[in-house]
C-alpha cells in the first residue's frame, strides 16, 4: 500500500469523530497517534513530528487555527488538513491562511478523506518518483528567482538570508506553475494538477493560495513579478 507507515496525527476532541479516523486510517496501514485537545495535539506534533496532520477547528483548550499557527510557526512544510462543522467560505480560506492545505466539512466520507490524505502525502514523500519519466523531467529540483531560492527536494526555502515558511501545497504550486515559466495556466489545470481531485471547494481555492504565495515570496506583493496574473485565464511564472 502506498505510504503505508506513513504517521498522521488526529487531533480532534469528539470521541465518535476521532474513533471512526484513527481506527479507519490504521486499517488503510498508517501509524496513528491521536490528542483530544489542541494544546496537548501540539505537544505531540512537536514530540512525534508526523508526516501528515488532520486537525477540527473547534476544540477546547486551543482551536484549530491557533493550532495551525504554531506549527507553521515552527518553519515545518507538514501536510495540515482541517475538519470543521462550519461550511462559510470564509471559514476555508482563514483556515487556509494560516497554513493549511486542505479542508474537509463534516460530514464527510472516509474515501473522499483518504484521497485527500494519499494526495498530500504523496506531493511531500517524492511525487516525482511517481511521475511518468516525461513530466519528470519538466518539474524542477529547485528554483532561483530574485532574492528567493526554493529546494523542492527538502522543502525549504529562503528569501535572502531569511528562512520562509511555506505549506506542502505551496510548494508543489509553486513547482508545477515554475515548471512551465511565461506559460498561462488556468485555475482548473491548478486544481487537477496540484491538488489533485476534482471536488475541491473552487477555483477560488487556487486565489487565495496565490495570494498568499506572493506574500511570501515577492518583493512587492501588490506588484507582483514572479506569479503574473493573465487576466481571463489564470497566472503564469516570470523568471
Amino acid at each position: 500500500m502506498s505510504h503505508a507507515g506513513a504517521k498522521i496525527l488526529v487531533i480532534e476532541d469528539e470521541n465518535a469523530v476521532r474513533e471512526g479516523l484513527v481506527d479507519n486510517l490504521k486499517l488503510e496501514g498508517y501509524d496513528v497517534l491521536w490528542r483530544a485537545n489542541g494544546k496537548s495535539g501540539v505537544e505531540a506534533y512537536e514530540q512525534e513530528k508526523p508526516d501528515l496532520v488532520i486537525l477540527d477547528l473547534m476544540m477546547p483548550e486551543m482551536d484549530g487555527l491557533e493550532v495551525c499557527r504554531r506549527i507553521r510557526s515552527s518553519m515545518a512544510g507538514t501536510p495540515i488538513i482541517m475538519l470543521t462543522a462550519k461550511a462559510s467560505e470564509v471559514d476555508k480560506v482563514v483556515g487556509l491562511e494560516l497554513g493549511a492545505d486542505d479542508y474537509l466539512t463534516k460530514p464527510f466520507g472516509m474515501r473522499e478523506l483518504f484521497a485527500r490524505v494519499k494526495a498530500l502525502l504523496r506531493r511531500t514523500n517524492g511525487a516525482a518518483q511517481q511521475q511518468p519519466e516525461e513530466s519528470k523531467k519538466e518539474m524542477r529540483d529547485d528554483l532561483s528567482f530574485g532574492t528567493v531560492f526554493i529546494d523542492f527536494r527538502t522543502y525549504r526555502a529562503r528569501k535572502g538570508d531569511q528562512e520562509i515558511v511555506l505549506s506542502a501545497k505551496e510548494f508543489e504550486l509553486l513547482r508545477y506553475l515554475s515548471s512551465q515559466p511565461d506559460v498561462p495556466v488556468t485555475r482548473d489545470e491548478l486544481l487537477d494538477n496540484v491538488w489533485g481531485y476534482n471536488n475541491y471547494p473552487s477555483t477560488r481555492t487556487v486565489d487565495n493560495f496565490i495570494a498568499r504565495l506572493r506574500q511570501k515570496i515577492e518583493e512587492n506583493s501588490e506588484k507582483p513579478r514572479h506569479i503574473v496574473t493573465v487576466h481571463g485565464v489564470g497566472y503564469k511564472f516570470v523568471q
